[in-house]
């Protein structure tokens, strides 16, 4: 049976989880107004690692014996001002998000659940990739600089982006 206190911080996370997933479903839509197809599909792979990265929580405490709680999802930011903020939002975004699984962590470790800290080890990993993704793409991004012609060479390659179901834990 899963902690009351850990249950309550994998509900929260899941929350969390499910937030991004709408944060880059947004960043989709800007894309899609832009005609950016290629950055959509980056945002729409996004979605669905979050969706995943929340499902794998949720079937975590349900294994676990625990009660699933679900939370409103805010209303996600839906303006930038280039591709550039957009990505500049995901990096700052992901860094949050490593936070959080960094004080899940730390709730699992305070109540000595190996089984969630073993599970966990694989979302810190995971976001280590997530970081070195964004700021690869946020790289590419800063030495375009703002020209159109690199920016749809850029956004061609993104669209070779494709999801792959991941294995958690």
């Amino acid at each position: 049976m899963i902690n009351e206190k850990l249950e309550h911080a994998f509900c929260v996370q899941i929350n969390k989880e499910l937030y991004s997933a709408y944060l880059y479903l947004a960043m989709q839509t800007y894309f899609k107004d832009m005609n950016l197809d290629g950055f959509a599909n980056w945002m729409a792979v996004q979605v669905q690692e979050e969706l995943a990265h929340a499902m794998g929580m949720y079937n975590y405490v349900l294994e676990r014996g625990g009660k699933v709680t679900l939370m409103s999802v805010d209303k996600p930011e839906d303006s930038w001002n280039s591709p550039l903020s957009v990505f500049e939002k995901v990096l700052e975004h992901e860094e949050y998000v490593t936070s959080l699984i960094n004080e899940l962590t730390s709730v699992a470790e305070e109540v000595k659940d190996r089984a969630a800290i073993s599970l966990l080890q694989w979302y810190i990993k995971e976001q280590v990739e997530e970081e070195a993704n964004v700021s690869n793409v946020l790289g590419n991004l800063k030495l375009a600089q703002n020209d159109p012609r690199a920016l749809l060479l850029l956004d061609r390659e993104l669209a070779t982006r494709t999801f792959v179901a991941p294995v958690i834990g």
